[in-house]
């Protein structure tokens, strides 16, 4: 699946897109709020400016994937693989980071503690 098509089908009101494989996606200020993005691989997107409040990314790949000034307000993030992700300057108020893994390449938004939101360093 592409950007363009998931898009399309989001805004045709799907919202369940679980282990889809959207690998170097470029959804740059994309409009998914509540979706399912469950084990879905978004490794290499680019999801800066996306407002993802309320969505499902619990065990999605997000390795090295751009999520700057996102918005994951209330968003499942529990298992999700965030190492190498860009982090920087998100809304993440609510959000679910129960085990999930992030490392030294992670780039977090100032002031943001991985370990207070019970995140796995690996």
């Amino acid at each position: 699946m592409n950007a363009e098509e998931l898009q399309r089908r989001y805004d045709a009101g799907e919202r369940d897109f679980s282990g889809v494989d959207l690998r170097s996606a470029k959804l740059i200020g994309a409009n998914l709020a509540g979706v399912n993005l469950f084990a879905a691989d978004l490794t290499n997107a680019n999801l800066a400016k996306a407002k993802l409040w309320g969505a499902n990314l619990g065990g999605a790949n997000l390795a090295n994937a751009n999520l700057t000034r996102g918005n994951l307000s209330g968003a499942n993030l529990k298992d999700a693989n965030l190492r190498g992700a860009k982090l920087k300057y998100i809304k993440i108020y609510g959000a679910n980071l129960t085990r999930a893994c992030y490392d030294s390449s992670t780039h977090f938004t100032p002031n943001f503690d991985p370990v207070s939101n019970q995140m796995q360093k690996f």
